[in-house]
């Protein structure tokens, strides 16, 4: 979830090829991953509103439909979801690349609200970086986010990714040190 309690400044992370080795997770039982089919925008829509990302689901699928569906033979093996033991899709994440360049490219982490606590975001970032590895061999990943997102700036630090540092750095880590 968000937290617009906090200055928002936008920065990059990312994941040298000499960091730690990314530990070994799995899923809580009665979960499981699975890859993007069509008709999953929605369900991509309602987790990414859930967490604050859009306004609304109408929001998050015009730009599910302009930034993701244009590339739609990618997504069956790059966009990941969680689904729980009823067949509902709880998380997603992606392992996307950056259109002008495709650097590898973490992208759009979210599990919803009553599904968090439960390393669910954890189990996505190791198996998305696992997949970023593997599709790009030989390529640093990184990833796009913001202080809003400071428990997900911890996960990521915990898992070897550091924050780029530029103009704002100063700023964003006193910002994440006083949380």
């Amino acid at each position: 979830m968000l937290d617009k309690s906090v200055p928002y400044i936008p920065f990059t992370m990312t994941r040298e090829f000499d960091a730690l080795p990314l530990p070994s997770y799995q899923l809580p039982e009665n979960y499981r991953f699975v890859f993007y089919k069509p008709g999953d925008e929605q369900a991509w829509a309602v987790i990414e509103t859930a967490v604050a990302e859009f306004d609304s689901t109408e929001k998050a699928l015009n730009y599910f439909h302009s930034s993701f569906a244009p590339f739609s033979s990618e997504l069956p093996h790059r966009m990941l979801f969680i689904e729980n033991s009823a067949g509902k899709k709880v998380a997603t994440f992606t392992a996307w690349r950056s259109n002008d360049t495709h650097k590898p490219r973490l992208h759009w982490l979210a599990v919803l609200p009553e599904e968090q606590g439960k390393g669910l975001a954890k189990a996505l970032a190791i198996r998305v970086t696992e997949l970023l590895y593997e599709l790009h061999p030989n390529q640093k990943p990184y990833l796009t986010t913001q202080t809003w997102s400071h428990p997900a700036v911890r996960l990521y630090q915990k898992l070897g990714y550091e924050i780029l540092q530029d103009e704002n750095y100063p700023q964003i880590t006193e910002i994440l040190n006083n949380l």
